[in-house]
């Protein structure tokens, strides 16, 4: 079972898909950052450590598809862009113009980004 897993290499729909996981692993680590209150409660402290190595398992399996440039740049710009959304909505941090633009500008340079690589691949 280990080994099949080890080998596993994700068609292209499929990475996209686990990089989608890896995604929300991410925001959910980055959440229990905050709600653990600097390592003072014990579950979200643990559930951070969980969600980023998962997050970080998917990474490297979606690396074995897609460039590691795009793999990374979405990760990291959905990833910012979705926890920006839930610092503001749900821990109350200022939602200012400048948040919201540079929140804008994040999507657009991850759209490009994702249409360079279905240019790449065909």
């Amino acid at each position: 079972m280990l080994k099949i897993l080890l080998t596993f290499t994700p068609t292209l729909s499929q990475a996209w898909a686990l990089l989608s996981v890896a995604i929300a692993f991410e925001v959910a680590g980055t959440t229990c950052m905050k709600l653990s209150h600097g390592f003072t409660n014990l579950l979200p402290s643990v559930m951070m450590f969980v969600f980023y190595g998962l997050a970080f398992s998917c990474n490297t399996f979606v690396t074995k598809t897609l460039d590691l440039s795009i793999t990374y740049a979405v990760w990291s710009g959905v990833g910012t862009v979705a926890t920006a959304i839930i610092g503001i909505y749900f821990f109350k941090e200022p939602g200012t113009a400048l948040k919201l633009v540079s929140i804008t500008l994040i999507l657009i340079g991850v759209m490009g980004l994702h249409s360079a690589s279905r240019m790449h691949s065909v």
